[in-house]
């Protein structure tokens, strides 16, 4: 079953994350955008949106510092493993109640608001889900376990082996005495992974990066044209 989770499941995920990708958008580009439902909603969605959205940049953030910058760049530039776990504590709880929260809300507001619900698919109820659930677990380890069952340094197993994936040289044997609740959460996420194609998640690899750097549109008020008119 190592072999399975460890080995197979991450690259069987991944295949199916790049592959659909790259057919959803060679032959349903029409699809790529997330829709916007703001007609139908206004207030719970200027107030979800960025809380949710914000919460997954951070919590992306975080999990780039935790997971792919090993431990010895941090020894190399002063930071001690204490104040890592305490920085990493303290902002990836903060992350995670921010997804949790704006994931709960923009749930919500799918089911209470009936245009909305109307209009949504199993995916939309999916990724929402999904992502609620891989949150939850994530609060759950950095809040709770880390800091009333033990403090658990995940950067010697979790880390190494998700790095050597990628090197493909996966060190599968580390993830054996791993804590279930962190194997339950990287299996999640994985499966998150595979599904990004065949959902609204997908977009957001139209992160519009480079939005800050583009010109100012220019608007022109309808009374100065009623007033030029006259």
């Amino acid at each position: 079953m190592d072999i399975f989770w460890w080995l197979i499941f991450p690259y069987l995920c991944l295949t199916i994350m790049i592959v659909g990708t790259l057919y959803r958008f060679m032959f349903t580009q029409k699809s790529w955008a997330a829709p916007s439902t703001e007609f139908f909603e206004k207030k719970w969605l200027n107030l979800a949106s960025p809380i949710f959205h914000y919460g997954l940049l951070f919590a992306f953030a975080g999990h780039v510092m935790g997971i792919l910058i090993p431990t010895e760049f941090y020894h190399f530039v002063g930071i001690s493993d204490h104040l890592y776990h305490d920085f990493a504590i303290i902002g990836g709880s903060i992350a995670g109640i921010m997804v949790m929260v704006g994931a709960i809300m923009l749930l919500i507001r799918k089911i209470v608001v009936d245009p909305i619900r109307i209009h949504a698919t199993f995916a939309d109820f999916f990724s929402v889900t999904a992502i609620l659930i891989i949150s939850a677990i994530g609060v759950y380890m950095t809040i709770i376990y880390n800091t009333f069952v033990v403090v658990y340094e995940y950067r010697d197993t979790i880390s190494i082996w998700f790095r050597s994936i990628f090197y493909f040289q996966p060190q599968y044997e580390l993830m054996a005495n791993v804590p279930f609740i962190f194997k339950l959460h990287v299996v999640a996420a994985f499966g998150l992974f595979a599904s990004i194609p065949f959902t609204r998640l997908v977009h957001f690899y139209s992160v519009p990066v480079t939005y800050p750097a583009r010109a100012p549109q220019q608007y022109r008020s309808r009374n100065s044209y009623k007033e030029k008119d006259n």
